[in-house]
């Protein structure tokens, strides 16, 4: 009975409030980051974020905030279980950021346009020199305290556990000379699996951990800086699944 009264509120109440919500939140950021991108390209998709939570009445509980300092840059990698990730880091993060995207995303009506006024980056995937022109043109935007927020896996898990991590996160950490910020998101596969089309009320956990540095070494060889990208792309993945298998 509960389940089909929250499919009912869903469908007449959650899903119509924050459909118009999306496109009003949009339109605001797009036209308010023609003048300042740092406040409207963060401020107004921070207050979208916690809305979808608070509509849908899924509960939240933030971990370790403590580890994130206010005025430092981070590279902020989490783990990608649902669409409502983007909700969960907008809303619940805590600082500016700018998104590292895949560029296709630019293209969605709304949202995506929103993004690009915003100052998101986008990543043209088609070739190693376009990814990389991509990330040092992201190091303009990361002052006075901007992050940047990346999913390693580069797409949402199918089964709930964490697929192997691409190594993007840990190029613009050493290119940018950022720490890595490992985040553990766990409970938004059960709230919106990628195979749903409705939401299921079910508690999400936000763990923020202890701040990753990859030392960066201008004389080292190709070979050292691979096999410290690879050490340090282990490392932060088994941050983050150490905390997903032992659950809340």
């Amino acid at each position: 009975m509960k389940r089909a009264l929250y499919l009912l509120y869903q469908i007449l109440i959650a899903f119509p409030i924050m459909l118009a919500m999306t496109i009003i939140i949009a339109l605001v950021t797009i036209i308010g980051s023609i003048f300042n991108d740092r406040f409207w390209g963060y401020w107004p998709g921070m207050i979208w974020g916690r809305m979808f939570y608070r509509v849908f009445l899924i509960p939240i509980r933030i971990h370790g905030r403590e580890h994130v300092k206010k005025g430092v840059s981070y590279v902020i990698a989490a783990n990608h279980q649902s669409y409502w990730d983007a909700f969960l880091m907008y809303g619940f993060v805590g600082v500016k950021f700018k998104w590292i995207m895949k560029k296709e995303l630019g293209k969605i009506p709304f949202v995506g346009w929103a993004c690009y006024m915003a100052g998101h980056i986008f990543i043209d995937r088609s070739s190693r020199i376009k990814s990389m022109e991509s990330i040092r043109k992201a190091e303009s935007r990361l002052t006075d305290g901007m992050s940047v927020v990346i999913f390693p896996e580069g797409t949402r898990t199918f089964d709930g556990k964490m697929a192997r991590f691409k190594r993007g996160a840990f190029v613009i950490s050493e290119e940018l000379g950022l720490p890595i910020l490992p985040v553990t998101i766990d409970g938004n596969f059960k709230v919106m699996s990628r195979h749903a089309w409705n939401v299921t009320r079910h508690p999400v956990h936000m763990t923020f951990h202890e701040p990753v540095y990859m030392q960066k070494n201008p004389d080292a060889s190709e070979q050292e800086r691979t096999a410290m990208m690879n050490k340090t792309t282990q490392e932060v993945y088994d941050i983050i699944n150490k905390t997903l298998e032992e659950g809340y």
